[in-house]
């Protein structure tokens, strides 16, 4: 390598690293500490605040109160190993063991390409640890043999109990509803707004000009990723139309389904049954697109994933176990993972449901993967489970609540444990990376999560559970499998849950607590305390204008510029292309919008694009030839401010990675500003 570029790299690490200690040790002027290396027009305050909170009597109060909150997303994220930002934790933890990220695997120092994986399903399966295995009141627990299942002394992965969990919401709750706080945070967001309309008035020619600078390098080659998308509509209307029109030419004597009678059926008998030909489809008749009747009504939502309003088409041609083993979905998802790849710059991750309804959909999903090789490099795996007990139980599909956390999780434990008897889910769990709960929040639910309710053992009314019941148990139960996993040398998940779209403003706590990431996030707009909570950690919200424009929040009230300017960790995501878009490439379509509406710079988009690849499960390291992230958005992406920037490959300025992070030094020391700064970590990771 030029000796003269490796000068240039550390002389601009040296600049980054003063900078940022000048605005951690020097709490009470750090506007004034201007960077050399990164030119811009910095906005200042002067002047001690006077904030006075009425509960706690001073800023200090106000210190206490944070510190709990951010300690406690902390200490959910690290249960179940998920990530929480380093500066934040520094603050809180100022005397931390500093971490170095030359002791992991999962950090290099050198460029890397990104190489095609050819054989996808070529992964080695371990061997067997034959442990044993038991739900026990929800929660599946790991048993290293009989002697020890007998006594009940499962292996200590640790997490919250449920009755831990209540408290800390209460917690926060306290704190969301608390008056002098809301006004405090209040301020602060607005604060934020406006530094950020100052930042740009006074710097946006410098950011242009960066961008200018860089050669071969726009938004349109920038690696971008449609953080929150799911696999059944994730093609648009026209697509599906021509897919269903090319399917009956060429494929008219397929056996498709069973009739009323139990019979087969060929597709083409299934459309004569229908009275309509190939010549006949247009996309109005297949009314699958959202228009002013779904507004707030989600049933009439869920319906136009039904072509034509049938729910038997739904079934052939958008589900993974039907009568054809999912042949025709697994055929157009492969024709949306090729025109992800002919992009080259966008990629997906596509949600596929378990329903818990039975112990082998779990096989039946992996299966199907592999059989039909749905498979892309620019496509990873969610899993998105639907809160339906109420549906299953008065089905009587199941017996209580466990049966269905039993039906989602044992079959992941067991392929953890005995990966040899599930080899087709082994592989397959390789390209997932979370899991996320969904159903239609606006549902008025029958109790908020008490320590009086029953276990999922014992819940068997018909009655369905509360969101964050619901969510308690997804977590609980992936802190114990990442545990585990991790033990075993394989990738762990985390949580990323549809939230805060409507509903309870409790969604919004239990996400805080218990998800890396949320999906809407809408309500925040009404949460001062909550947002200003969401900023601090940096949680990130993948946002879908174009779905709550035909859902639940008009565009023009939609609060993602307002979450964007303020810095929140936020991403644009397509949700349905079936039902909100018209393009071949929905996401653009989707960035198209918000840029032309909301009057973003090209610099907003490429804020937005490194966002979603910092979101998202794409792995830092899945494959010996692979290292995905740091091929995207540069090799230090895991560093603290600047340095963690890479323009020639994210077309970001500098100017803007520096407005933000100094901007978040500067909240933080605001509320921690009693006690003595932390020390910079000049080696710490974000991740």
């Amino acid at each position: 390598m030029d000796t003269s570029v490796v000068d240039l790299k550390e002389n601009r690490e040296l600049d980054v690293n003063c900078q940022i200690d000048g605005l951690l040790d020097d709490t009470a002027d750090q506007a004034t500490v201007i960077n050399p290396g990164i030119d811009f027009q910095r906005v200042t305050i002067t002047g001690e605040d006077d904030t006075y909170h009425p509960t706690t009597g001073n800023i200090e109060g106000l210190e206490r109160i944070f510190e709990r909150a951010l300690r406690l997303r902390q200490k959910y994220m690290k249960l179940a190993d998920q990530s929480f930002p380093s500066l934040t934790s520094r603050f809180i933890n100022p005397n931390a063991d500093k971490y170095d990220p030359k002791d992991s695997e999962e950090y290099v120092h050198y460029d890397v390409e990104a190489l095609t994986i050819k054989e996808p399903w070529n992964i080695p399966i371990p061997q067997s640890a034959n442990y044993l295995l038991k739900m026990d009141k929800g929660i599946c627990q790991v048993y290293k043999n009989k002697e020890d299942l007998e006594k009940g002394q499962p292996i200590r992965y640790p997490f919250p109990s449920l009755h831990q969990f209540i408290d800390d919401m209460r917690v926060i709750c306290d704190m969301i509803t608390d008056g002098p706080l809301k006004s405090y945070c209040f301020h602060r967001l607005s604060y934020l707004s406006s530094k950020f309309q100052l930042h740009v008035i006074l710097n946006d020619k410098r950011e242009l000009s960066a961008q200018k600078a860089v050669p071969h390098r726009d938004f349109y080659n920038i690696r971008k990723v449609d953080t929150h998308v799911h696999a059944a509509s994730c093609m648009n209307q026209k697509h599906l139309l021509r897919f269903i029109k090319k399917t009956m030419k060429t494929s008219p004597q397929d056996l498709v389904c069973l009739d009323e009678k139990g019979k087969p059926m060929t597709l083409e008998k299934v459309f004569e049954s229908l009275n309509v030909t190939s010549y006949d489809l247009s996309v109005d008749m297949l009314d699958v697109h959202a228009d002013r009747n779904t507004f707030h009504r989600f049933d009439k939502f869920n319906a136009k994933y039904n072509p034509i309003g049938e729910s038997r088409l739904r079934e052939i041609f958008l589900k993974t176990d039907n009568y054809i083993g999912g042949k025709y979905f697994a055929q157009i998802l492969k024709e949306v993972g090729s025109d992800l790849e002919d992009s080259k710059y966008q990629n997906a991750e596509l949600r596929l449901s378990i329903y818990g309804r039975k112990l082998e959909e779990w096989d039946t999903l992996a299966k199907w993967a592999i059989t039909h090789n749905v498979y892309s490099d620019n496509i990873r795996w969610l899993i998105q489970i639907p809160r339906l007990y109420d549906i299953y139980k008065s089905n009587n599909l199941v017996a209580n609540f466990e049966q269905i956390l039993a039906n989602i999780f044992l079959p992941l434990f067991e392929a953890t444990n005995n990966p040899e008897q599930h080899p087709e889910l082994h592989k397959f769990l390789t390209y997932v990376t979370g899991f996320d709960s969904v159903d239609d929040e606006s549902k008025p639910e029958n109790a908020i999560v008490h320590k009086g309710m029953p276990l999922p053992n014992e819940w068997n009314s018909l009655d369905n559970p509360p969101y964050n019941y619901y969510l308690y148990y997804m977590y609980a139960n992936i802190c114990v499998l990442n545990n585990f996993r991790k033990e075993r040398g394989m990738n762990t998940f985390v949580l990323r849950p549809h939230c805060g779209e409507a509903g309870h403003i409790q969604h919004l706590v239990g996400g805080y607590l218990l998800s890396e990431n949320i999906s809407h996030g809408l309500l925040l707009r009404k949460a001062p305390v909550l947002q200003y909570l969401y900023y601090l950690a940096q949680i990130g919200i993948a946002m879908s204008p174009l779905s709550n424009n035909s859902l639940f929040l008009k565009y023009h009230r939609n609060p993602f510029p307002d979450y964007l300017f303020r810095g929140l960790m936020v991403s644009l995501s397509t949700d349905d292309p079936l039902q909100f878009h018209f393009t071949k490439e929905p996401l653009m379509e989707e960035y198209s919008n918000a840029t032309h509406i909301w009057q973003l710079s090209s610099c907003d988009m490429c804020e937005l694009a490194r966002n979603s690849v910092l979101m998202s499960g794409f792995p830092i390291k899945e494959h010996p030839s692979t290292q995905v992230k740091q091929h995207w958005i540069g090799p230090d992406y895991a560093k603290e401010g600047v340095a963690c920037n890479d323009i020639t490959r994210t077309n970001l300025p500098d100017v803007r990675v520096a407005y933000r992070y100094e901007t978040l030094v500067d909240e933080l020391s605001n509320i921690f500003r009693s006690r003595s700064p932390p020390k910079r970590d000049r080696s710490a990771s974000t991740a």
